[in-house]
């Protein structure tokens, strides 16, 4: 089996520096579930993951993607050094995406994202090569790496898009460039950080903004802001497809 990345490959991406000829056939940011052979991505989050990078190299990993040399590890370690982890990782994914053949397909809503996603991936795994995120990975990062980790195989892809303000779903579908993208529905989840529901409909329908040229956008039509939506999807200009008790 080819490798995920190879050094050369990953830091064309992302404009790093690498360490060593090496390659890798996993990404992982948790030393926790990390399989060997993985490249190990040093985020910051609650803690700072250049203090497990000796770790996760302990434990097999091909490389790690750090902005420096942490203490405790080689100068001669297996790394690639970039200015900015997370934008590298954003990179990666862009880079995955952009050599794939794969059809995609994104997913989001207030409710519904997860259970469609793997729902979705149960039956286009019967049509072939099935890539999708592991558990609600659907964020800023969790986008990025699941399109990171994609197989250079990858038949179909899920990938599943989630907020938690204003602004964050377009840039995410515009990463994930899907041939198809879904809302599954409209609730008052988050609302604190909207004005309305409506406000909420605008966001989760920016995930058209996503789709490749010819897309087709997938609509609840039972919503009250199933207008909203359409009138997005229009903009983008995708052929719509409806579900629900006023589907026509």
């Amino acid at each position: 089996m080819s490798a995920l990345w190879t050094a050369q490959e990953a830091a064309e991406a992302t404009g790093g520096t690498t360490q060593g000829d090496w390659q890798v056939s996993g990404v992982s940011i948790d030393t926790r579930t990390l399989a060997e052979g993985d490249l190990f991505v040093a985020l910051k989050a609650a803690r700072d993951g250049h203090d497990f990078v000796a770790q996760a190299l302990g434990k097999g990993a091909g490389a790690a993607l750090v902005s420096h040399i942490p203490e405790g590890v080689a100068p001669d370690a297996p790394l690639l050094i970039v200015e900015d982890v997370l934008a590298a990782l954003e990179a990666l994914g862009r880079a995955a995406r952009a050599r794939s053949a794969a059809r995609v397909v994104a997913v989001t809503g207030s409710v519904g994202k997860t259970s469609t996603k793997e729902m979705l991936r149960t039956v286009l795994a019967r049509q072939g090569r099935t890539h999708a995120a592991e558990a609600s990975y659907n964020n800023h990062w969790g986008v990025p790496l699941t399109l990171a980790r994609m197989p250079r195989d990858t038949q179909f892809a899920v990938i599943e898009i989630g907020m938690n303000h204003p602004g964050e779903i377009a840039p995410l579908a515009r990463l994930a460039r899907p041939h198809v993208a879904m809302v599954t529905t409209v609730a008052a989840a988050h609302l604190e950080a909207f004005e309305n529901i409506e406000g909420i409909a605008r966001e989760k329908a920016a995930i058209f903004e996503g789709l490749e040229p010819g897309g087709i956008a997938v609509v609840n039509a039972d919503l009250d802001t199933t207008p909203i939506l359409e009138e997005a999807a229009t903009r983008a200009g995708a052929t719509i497809r409806r579900f629900g008790t006023k589907a026509r």
